[in-house]
């Protein structure tokens, strides 16, 4: 599998006339090599030529892991001491590639990597990789949307163990605490992202944080968080009623609700991505809410929380069966608060599969059932 996937890329890179691409540890290396590595002031990177074996430049105690990974290697390894100038030199000048435009990770890469690279290979500018990689990671093979499948049945039986929990008062740091150990009680390899559990005004704000504000009754609690299982995540978010709320946001979760599912609803091949967030956000500006929708209505999953194919006004991108994307409208009352519903989705031949399955609609939680 990772044999054939970094030839395609080495193919994707001939097409473009691209002589060098160069990647560091995280999600496309992962994706190329099946290797993954801790980012840390040891610069690893990994060079992929279009003619020839790929080059791996690491710190020498690396070599042995890089080897176990089904990739024909030639390695350029340095030691504390020596430091990895010399190392990146070496690559440079067996790889015979200099003076040329580098594909690089422009949304990851530090300076440290490419003051490296443009040094030893006397690079004129970077490129960016990510439109390459995109399209190679996009359309997820059966293997990949298995894993997101137990990603999100992860999710969701963590969701069901952590909701008794919940009472009027806890503050959304405690809340957000025993969400984090339910994840791994049932079975997470890690976390997608740190949890926003945050209620009340807080939940106007689309990426709040938890604090240490005890949530109090008729507020809205918003919950979106997501695991990952061999390698893959999920990404999911629902908004509880803590008690009784105010009526009038039973009225703007239903719009909420039904733009989720007028989003999941348009899914199928050959639309462009765009056509999925007009859908959703044409409910919520009907019901005169649409200056309160304050975001996209979703982003690709897979190996990142978020990755292609975007799903927003202007993306033409047109949907192909295995792409896998969120579909998470919210309205958002400035001070007050907010609610917002997430699902992860795969395309399929004839239309759109929702993974996640758990209730969308309002619960009302929180209250003792001691007293």
């Amino acid at each position: 599998m990772f044999a054939l996937r970094w030839l395609r890329f080495q193919e994707a890179l001939r097409r473009e006339g691209i002589e060098l691409a160069a990647l560091i540890p995280g999600a496309n290396l992962f994706y190329l090599t099946g290797l993954s590595f801790h980012r840390m002031e040891r610069p690893i990177v990994a060079l992929f030529p279009i003619e020839g074996d790929p080059a791996l430049i690491l710190p020498s105690f690396e070599i042995e892991k890089a080897q176990a990974a089904p990739i024909p290697w030639r390695f350029f390894s340095y030691t504390d001491e020596e430091g990895p100038v010399s190392a990146f030199q070496r690559a440079a000048e067996t790889l015979g590639v200099s003076g040329r435009p580098i594909a690089v990770e422009t949304l990851a890469m530090r300076v440290m990597e490419w003051s490296l690279l443009a040094q030893a290979f006397r690079a004129s500018e970077p490129i960016p990789a990510e439109p390459l990689l995109a399209r190679l990671r996009m359309i997820k093979g059966p293997e990949e949307i298995a894993a997101m499948r137990r990603a999100v049945a992860v999710a969701e039986e963590a969701l069901r163990m952590w909701l008794p929990q919940i009472r009027i008062g806890m503050t959304e740091r405690e809340a957000a605490r025993r969400l984090i150990q339910a994840c791994f009680a049932a079975g997470a390899d890690a976390l997608a992202f740190e949890p926003i559990v945050v209620a009340g005004p807080s939940t106007a704000l689309p990426h709040a944080t938890p604090s240490d504000r005890p949530m109090e009754r008729g507020e809205l609690m918003l919950v979106d968080f997501g695991v990952v299982v061999d390698g893959y995540v999920s990404d999911l978010t629902r908004t509880f009623a803590l008690g009784e709320p105010d009526p009038v946001w039973d009225r703007i979760y239903e719009v909420v609700r039904e733009a989720n599912a007028a989003g999941r609803a348009a899914v199928r091949p050959g639309i462009p991505a765009e056509a999925v967030d007009r859908a959703a956000r044409a409910v919520i500006e009907a019901a005169g809410y649409g200056a309160y929708f304050i975001h996209r209505t979703g982003h690709g999953l897979g190996l990142e929380v978020h990755e292609p194919p975007y799903i927003v006004a202007g993306n033409a991108t047109l949907l192909q069966p295995g792409m896998t994307f969120t579909i998470e409208p919210g309205i958002y009352l400035p001070g007050k608060g907010g609610v917002r519903i997430e699902d992860d989705v795969v395309v399929t031949e004839t239309g759109g599969e929702s993974l996640t399955a758990f209730p969308r609609e309002l619960m009302r939680i929180g209250e003792s059932h001691d007293s």
